[in-house]
């Protein structure tokens, strides 16, 4: 029988951390860097349950984990309606070429 112990939510993390990042370093379109700060959040979240759930801190690490979800959230909302407003001015979401903004 398989046990699936703290490496296996460490590993599963730290492979959607390497994800999002290389999500947040490569891409050029807005809305796949927050994709991939999500990822890098749900990497954290993962960490959070398995640390409280192995290390015995009771509801702690669940409950930081659902600050971080109503955090992602947020951030979502606002960064989705930036980008939109980015989108109607500019008819672009390239990171890139946003650096217009300064002007």
């Amino acid at each position: 029988m398989l046990h699936v112990g703290l490496e296996h939510f460490l590993f599963v993390a730290a492979i959607l951390f390497s994800l999002g990042l290389y999500g947040i370093i490569t891409r050029k379109n807005a809305i796949m860097v927050l994709m991939g700060i999500e990822l890098v959040l749900n990497a954290a979240n993962i960490n959070f349950v398995a640390f409280s759930r192995f290390g015995n801190y009771g509801l702690g690490g669940q409950i930081i984990a659902l600050f971080v979800i109503i955090l992602a959230a947020a951030e979502a909302a606002i960064a989705l309606a930036i980008v939109l407003n980015v989108y109607k001015t500019f008819v672009n979401v390239n990171v890139d070429e946003i650096n217009n903004l300064k002007e």
